[in-house]
């Protein structure tokens, strides 16, 4: 670059002593490069995109030429830049320009910190066991942005000579008392990244959620652990925002952290008269005409107690799918009604005996 800068001070022919003129065949010569150079990096890197979509990392990273020609965008303004303002004698501006071109060059620095977080999450964290090195990777997601711009706005007020230690210190000041007033919101950002390194649940995982609307499904999948809140769709499509701070005091109910697989337990009860050995044989019969129904380990009917009016019996089956534990319990409820009438098992209810006595 400073070889070009030369070259271009030395065209003074056209100019025939004219000082301004000079300086303005000389500014149009650099802008028209600038140009030239942009639309040269613009051709060959789509070219060379062509030629390596096919590559694993080029795949992986489909972001990286998009980067690479910011970079170097940037590089040509700064180049444009610092020669104007060398031609024009513009000091004034010329640290303004430099604090400004610093904090544009964090875009792309933050596009390529992410780039290699990717490359080396998959290349690395996605073949280990442990969870410690996906959790890393995660925050280092979450927060690089906001450390990458900070670094550069530190930089950019030092190119200007403003002594950032007196906002180092107020920064400090204002934290605290930032603190005390946000405590709530603290409070569930510390949780959040408690969640995150825990993981009492994933994203997908079913869980149970205690602050449905009454009357609503108490069920949900996780949709996103924020740093502030964990968004819940319940099964009937409610989207449920709960504060980190709320979730980190209650007890977590997961349906499907270990395995998809549940046992579902379905009360039933027969009256006293019943055989019940033969309403076993009828409501396991009902179960093992389920699809979804494991048949290992096999469905167990289990006498529970002797009620008011009727023996209390419990089914339980192992289902493959944890969402389908509703629909588990409609589906087999259904077939054994059905059976039952005919079979001539009685389904009781409650019962009250009234004696009138008359007293002459």
């Amino acid at each position: 670059m400073d070889y070009i800068m030369e070259y271009i001070d030395r065209i003074t022919v056209l100019a025939q002593g004219n000082v301004y003129l000079d300086m303005a065949i000389k500014a149009a010569i650099s802008i028209l490069f600038s140009l030239l150079a942009w639309l040269f990096i613009k051709t060959g890197l789509k070219v060379a995109h062509k030629k390596t979509q096919k590559m694993d990392w080029v795949k992986i990273n489909g972001q990286l030429f998009a980067m690479v020609r910011k970079a170097l965008g940037l590089a040509l303004l700064l180049f444009l830049g610092s020669y104007l303002i060398r031609l024009f004698k513009l000091e004034m501006v010329e640290k303004l320009f430099r604090a400004i071109f610093v904090v544009l060059l964090s875009v792309p620095v933050k596009g390529f910190f992410l780039i290699i977080l990717k490359y080396l999450e998959q290349r690395w964290a996605d073949n280990t066991e442990t969870k410690i090195d996906d959790i890393i990777f995660d925050l280092l997601n979450r927060f690089s942005g906001a450390i990458i711009y900070a670094v550069a706005v530190i930089l950019a007020l030092d190119i200007m000579g403003i002594n950032v230690m007196p906002f180092v210190a107020g920064a400090g000041v204002l934290g605290i008392a930032i603190g005390f007033a946000a405590k709530d919101t603290l409070s569930n950002l510390i949780a959040g990244i408690l969640l995150i390194i825990d993981r009492p649940f994933e994203i997908g995982d079913r869980i149970q959620v205690w602050s449905a609307p009454a009357g609503s499904s108490s069920w949900g999948d996780v949709l996103d652990i924020g740093l502030r809140a964990t968004k819940i769709r319940t099964t009937d499509n409610i989207i449920i925002v709960i504060p980190n701070n709320e979730i980190m005091k209650r007890d977590i109910v997961n349906y499907t952290l270990i395995s998809s697989n549940i046992r579902v337990r379905i009360n039933i009860g027969v009256s006293y008269d019943t055989d019940i050995k033969q309403a076993k044989e009828v409501i396991l019969q009902m179960a093992s005409q389920v699809d979804w129904v494991l048949k290992e380990p096999e469905p167990r009917v289990v006498v529970r107690s002797f009620g008011e009016s009727s023996v209390d019996l419990q089914l339980r089956v192992w289902i493959n799918d944890a969402r389908r534990r509703m629909d588990t319990i409609s589906t087999i409820t259904d077939h054994i009604k059905y059976a039952f009438d005919e079979a001539g098992i009685e389904i009781p209810y409650p019962k009250r005996d009234i004696h009138i006595y008359q007293k002459e």
